[in-house]
């Protein structure tokens, strides 16, 4: 459901090529996250269509993924803010709608462009004296901090958002340049341990946090890694639908084949096929 009093869009973010990913990503963040929350629910793809359960699918059409993104926030989301999602971050722990609606109203009291929410040993921050149910609003150190511009799960106003992608520029990219426009424009950038990234510990001085959640990426260059495991468990529990589905990402992960079922691409020495092309061995 869409509501216009909404100042806040949760945006899943994601590709046509990774839709194998789309039925796990709904199952669990339909059994851990609490609707609640006070957003609008938006998962986007490229030109297919999805139904995702909670989600209202909205299309960017091809391009690059900057490209793309910034499409959808111009064009297809009206919020003020966007809580940012990808398909392969998989929640496995319950989430405190309060905290979220808390965080809404706070940032948009204090103007706050982009509040990082998750936890890793890249970002250096400091104490401040505000809390959300025991969780530190801490300020990032952006001089000792890394991947000022990243895209795990982070509260952004929308229009500093788009101000932080550049014309064709592909994710790695605009995390490492974004990253650089960010340091020398130095902002305010807060965070919260809200999220524990892959079970990473907490960063800031919390206060016994209320229900801190988790999610774990399941994907590294279009393949399972290890974290899938668990969530593989999970459904083989729940019925044959998702039985079958985790049969398929088993097979997927055992077999090393991207989200769309191919072979892992092999790497290529360009020296060594020069050199084999000269000997007229290629």
């Amino acid at each position: 459901m869409h509501l216009e009093n909404r100042n806040v869009a949760l945006l899943v973010h994601s590709c046509d090529r990774y839709e194998f990913l789309y039925k796990g990503f709904e199952f669990f963040f339909n059994k851990y996250w609490n609707f609640n929350a006070e957003c609008n629910y938006y998962f986007a793809t490229e030109i297919k269509h999805a139904v995702v359960n909670n989600f209202n699918n909205i299309q960017s059409g091809k391009g690059e993924w900057a490209d793309r993104l910034t499409l959808l926030l111009k064009e297809k989301i009206t919020e003020k803010y966007v809580l940012y999602f990808q398909e392969d971050m998989w929640i496995n722990k319950a989430t405190n709608p309060r905290f979220f609606n808390q965080l809404f109203e706070l940032a948009e009291k204090n103007n706050w462009q982009q509040v990082k929410l998750h936890s890793s040993d890249v970002y250096k921050t400091i104490k401040t004296d505000l809390f959300i149910d025991g969780f530190n609003i801490a300020l990032v150190d952006n001089a000792r901090s890394d991947f000022l511009m990243s895209h795990q799960v982070t509260l952004w106003n929308k229009e500093f958002l788009l101000e932080q992608l550049h014309k064709k520029e592909h994710p790695w990219r605009n995390e490492r340049r974004g990253t650089k426009r960010l340091k020398k424009l130095n902002p305010p950038i807060f965070h919260i341990d809200y999220f524990s990234e892959n079970g990473a510990v907490e960063n800031n001085e919390n206060k016994n946090p209320v229900l801190r959640s988790e999610y774990q990426t399941i994907s590294l260059n279009g393949i399972l890694n290890d974290n899938i495991t668990p969530y593989i468990t999970g459904l083989m529990n729940e019925g044959s639908a998702y039985r079958d589905y985790g049969l398929k990402l088993q097979y997927n992960y055992t077999h090393k084949l991207t989200h769309d079922g191919l072979s892992k691409p092999r790497k290529v020495d360009v020296f060594k096929r020069i050199k084999n092309w000269v000997q007229g061995k290629e």
